[in-house]
């Protein structure tokens, strides 16, 4: 991050003073409502706007607490100690949090040097975000967005190791900079930064941490990653063996969180390939067919039709209709 921009977050603000001055508690009636403990978004933000940035209050002691909004929290140098429904999270300088509004977190008190930013975001300004990333349906990305919107039941917060991934880096100083120097037109040029860095952040995903009620996300996520790397030829044995796990014991797993078999993730993955190829490329069906996966085409019309109502010639005619 620019020196200049990191000595702006670095200034002490007002509520540091008063810590520093012998202020032993946080000033609750600025995050939250008189015997509440869940920080509200209308305190924070200004009407009408979905995003806000400001410093992480350091110096003090941040009780166990939740927020009616979505978290993600930057790491601008040091690192801030966190503790997320009893999970221990150290976040390192340039790396990521985010919490979803089930989340309890308490922090504790952070040095001079400890700085960080933390994003408050209303849901609905990830919806422009998302179109970016529908040109082509991702199952994981599906995953880890359900998790970040507080729709995946489990997972409590989303912890990206990815200090040393520069385009992520980047994304984020101008997302910053952006907010905080109140730049024209800021809405649609944050939307569209928040999109570009959710791209760049589906490809790190063997760097990200889940916070779970229940044992299996960070599993899952590996399912679902090799189901996007493979779904063309990868075998679940295969799987069990680079994951270290019981063949059978895996299956039940796979089906137990999602709802569904390895074979049907690979099979929904398989024709969404398809749906993309034959919306956005020339390719002849047949070809579709076989660059996805299926070397018996008749069974490849058959599960698309099952699935669409339509054969994948007449699905492409009325797409482009």
């Amino acid at each position: 991050m620019t020196e200049e921009l990191l000595a702006e977050l670095r200034k002490i603000t007002p509520e540091e003073e008063g810590i520093l001055a012998g202020r032993t508690e946080i000033e609750k009636e600025l995050y939250m409502s008189a015997g509440r403990d869940t920080v509200e978004a209308a305190r924070l933000l200004e009407a009408g706007r979905l995003i806000q940035v400001r410093p992480n209050t350091r110096f003090v002691h941040f009780p166990a607490h939740t927020h009616n909004y979505i978290e993600v929290i930057y790491m601008c140098s040091g690192s801030t100690h966190h503790v997320i429904n009893g999970d221990d999270v150290i976040l390192k300088e340039g790396e990521l949090l985010f919490l979803n509004q089930k989340a309890v977190q308490e922090i504790y008190p952070a040095g001079e040097e400890d700085v960080a930013v933390n994003f408050i975001i209303l849901p609905e300004f990830f919806d422009y975000s998302l179109k970016m990333m529908e040109e082509e349906k991702n199952l994981l990305r599906d995953f880890v967005i359900d998790c970040l919107k507080g729709e995946n039941e489990s997972a409590l917060y989303l912890h990206f190791r990815v200090a040393d991934i520069l385009p992520v880096q980047n994304l984020l100083e101008n997302l910053i900079w952006s907010i905080w120097h109140r730049q024209p037109n800021r809405r649609s040029i944050n939307q569209a930064t928040m999109g570009l860095l959710f791209l760049q952040l589906m490809n790190c995903t063997d760097r990200l941490r889940t916070g779970t009620k229940s044992a299996g996300q960070e599993t899952m996520i590996a399912v679902l990653r090799y189901v996007e790397e493979h779904y063309r030829d990868g075998e679940l044995s295969e799987l069990a063996g680079l994951l270290h796990y019981d063949l059978y014991w895996l299956s039940r797993e796979i089906k137990r969180i999602t709802g569904k078999n390895y074979t049907e993730l690979v099979q929904e993955k398989r024709l969404n390939q398809a749906v993309y190829l034959l919306e956005h490329t020339a390719m002849s069906v047949m070809e579709i067919g076989m660059s996805v996966g299926y070397d018996n085409i008749s069974y490849f019309h058959r599960i698309f039709q099952k699935r669409y109502g339509m054969t994948p010639r007449k699905y492409r005619i009325s797409r482009r209709n």
